[in-house]
């Protein structure tokens, strides 16, 4: 356990500049606790730029994640961070009401704590020093901007993590570009861990309403079913679709004019970040920021610059690579390409076991078997 001088002793939260690197950089322990699902492509990325920015500044590092979006046990990782007493702590926040007696805990506990990706609105209520990430809403409204001047008046959110406000933020702010322009929106919900029912509910949708000429996806998760889909159906081509978010099948998808646009908030950063910033706060007490949001996007890939992110995938920066080139989405009820695993949640509930998923295919399964994982021994 390591207690940083001064943010204990009563006399404020910043530590006095240079305390905690009397100490030394490789005893200070950074620990992230997010609703990231492991079957999720997303989120491996940010573990990849945590895990660097712990590399390149040699400090310790924790990511921990439910295996579900589940704000409960999001809430008891917190708390089970916070008694073993970190030096800093990185939380997203997609739920406030159930995860804000727990992050404010942290903070009471003289715990320096950062929040990324979900709650941007509400981290200063809840006592956190800055977030990192992007402004859902207007992300949200500027894909809807892009969906309207392509034509779009019927569109389709798909949302594959019902329960989470910055969901809900980037369905709204859709809704309030096309209603300027003349259109509407309609939230169509979809199961992360169910793809193929995911694309089965997206082609009911698009049969039930011929209308509908637009689909704006939240994630990947619903962005490689919404293909499959509009294929299936015949409907390529003559629905414009946008996603949040990036793999290397959603760029292949833009090179090949399935998909208009894909707005990417640059999750390497969210992961990144956050550990330099802590860093930097326990040894000098200073943030950057002014107490607004550290933005990492939106910004927008399209089928003229998706080749250049595309080879960044195999460094993991833009998004999670899988070992071989990506190859075309099967069509529907084909079985996903066989890859090796290339992302990993933990947990720790007395034992660590660490849950891999195939990285070939955003289809693929979560992985049906557990991989008993021993952490490095600590200097």
């Amino acid at each position: 356990m390591v207690l940083v001088p001064g943010l204990l002793a009563g006399c404020g939260r910043a530590p006095a500049p240079g305390a905690a690197a009397s100490g030394g950089r490789d005893t200070l322990r950074i620990v992230f606790v997010t609703h990231g699902q492991s079957a999720d492509p997303f989120w491996s990325v940010v573990a990849n730029g945590a895990n660097d920015a712990a590399r390149d500044l040699g400090v310790q590092l924790q990511y921990q994640a439910p295996a579900s979006f589940d704000m409960i046990e999001q809430s008891n990782l917190i708390r089970s961070t916070t008694a073993a007493r970190p030096s800093g702590l990185v939380v997203s926040i997609p739920d406030p009401d159930a995860l804000r007696a727990a992050i404010q805990d942290a903070t009471a506990a003289g715990i320096p704590v950062i929040s990324i990706n979900s709650g941007g609105d509400v981290y200063r209520a809840l006592g956190v020093l800055a977030h990192v990430g992007q402004t859902e809403y207007e992300a949200g409204f500027a894909g809807g901007d892009r969906l309207a001047e392509a034509g779009v008046r019927r569109a389709l959110c798909i949302n594959h993590e019902v329960g989470n406000i910055a969901q809900d933020q980037r369905c709204a702010g859709l809704a309030a570009a096309l209603q300027r322009a003349g259109g509407s929106t309609t939230v169509l919900a979809v199961d992360l861990a169910d793809p193929d029912a995911a694309q089965q509910r997206i082609a009911g949708a698009l049969r039930a309403d011929p209308a509908i000429d637009g689909m704006l996806a939240l994630g990947p998760a619903g962005a490689d079913p919404a293909i499959a889909a509009l294929r299936g159906t015949g409907r390529a081509g003559s629905v414009s679709f946008g996603t949040f978010d990036l793999t290397p099948r959603v760029l292949q998808a833009l090179e090949a004019g399935e998909l208009l646009f894909a707005i990417d908030q640059q999750q390497y950063l969210q992961g990144y970040l956050p550990v330099v910033l802590l860093v930097k706060y326990l040894e000098t007490g200073t943030l950057p920021g002014g107490g607004d949001i550290i933005r990492t996007g939106p910004g927008f890939v399209t089928s003229a610059n998706a080749a250049a992110v595309l080879e960044l995938t195999r460094r993991g920066i833009r998004c999670s690579p899988c070992r071989k080139p990506p190859r075309p989405l099967p069509a529907p009820r084909r079985r996903p390409c066989a890859g090796r695993a290339v992302g990993c949640a933990s947990r720790s509930w007395g034992r660590r076991w660490r849950w891999c998923w195939s990285g070939c295919s955003s289809r693929a399964r979560l992985a049906r078997r557990s991989v008993r994982w021993r952490a490095r021994p600590r200097g």
